[in-house]
């Protein structure tokens, strides 16, 4: 009789590693795909950075880094947990899927911040750099982030074109007669800054703060559906080691 119950017994926790080894790999995979998004974010990327106030977004980014790396380790850790039955093991796994959790949360929590206030950033922020840093003394790489700005987005200046009239550059000799930088160009050749008529410049309703709020915007938005996925297999993977653990415990006994 007791035979016939420690069967069904060992059939359910030969289920339970099946289905956790199986969580297991979607998980490591999971923390490489949240460790890409990190490592795209400052690598593609980079180059905005230099325009925005904040550090948040950059923050978030290796936050999203470390928790993918963080992710991947604690996979190797969970797949060896499971081929050996190891109670000590699964007990440091389901740990290290809580820290991992609470890590994301923080770096979901950081991005919905970084949001909403995003607009007002960007407005100020933005504006004040194109009259007042780009190409001066000591800030080229925000004028090499301007310039790229400008060009990926094919927009010109911060709401529009007249934005560059204030510009401490445009205003100075060294401009050579530009209304504004040649990076604002659809063919970009030495002074055609000079010219300011829409067949040569972009004209975007907006200007280049409306692109890269939506660039902004729709990056947290990965950033997000990305951590809200993994989580969602956390909160799978802490129920099935719960389980695991706790079959194990009984079947010692």
């Amino acid at each position: 009789m007791a035979q016939c119950k420690a069967e069904p017994d060992d059939w359910l926790t030969v289920y339970l590693k099946y289905l956790l080894f199986v969580f297991n790999f979607f998980f490591w995979v999971g923390g490489a795909a949240v460790m890409a998004v990190g490592i795209w974010t400052l690598v593609e990327k980079s180059g905005y950075l230099s325009v925005l106030a904040s550090s948040t977004f950059a923050a978030s980014a290796y936050i999203l880094i470390f928790a993918g790396a963080l992710v991947m380790a604690t996979g190797f850790l969970g797949f060896g947990a499971i081929v050996r039955e190891d109670r000590s093991c699964l007990s440091t796994y389901f740990s290290l899927l809580l820290v991992i959790f609470l890590v994301e949360l923080v770096a979901g929590v950081l991005a919905h911040l970084y949001y909403q206030r995003l607009s007002d950033e960007l407005r100020q922020h933005l504006t004040r750099t194109l009259a007042e840093n780009y190409r001066q003394p000591g800030a080229a790489e925000i004028t090499a982030s301007v310039d790229r700005l400008q060009q990926d987005f094919k927009c010109c200046g911060s709401n529009s074109s007249a934005d560059w009239q204030h510009s401490t550059y445009i205003l100075s000799r060294e401009a050579e007669g530009r209304r504004v930088p040649d990076s604002c160009c659809k063919t970009v050749v030495a002074r055609c800054g000079q010219r300011t008529h829409p067949s040569n410049i972009y004209k975007v309703e907006g200007g280049c703060i409306t692109k890269l709020e939506q660039f902004l915007a729709d990056h947290l938005l990965l950033m997000g559906a990305v951590g809200i996925g993994v989580a969602c297999l956390q909160v799978c993977g802490m129920t099935l080691t719960c389980c695991l653990h706790r079959r194990l415990q009984l079947r010692s006994y």
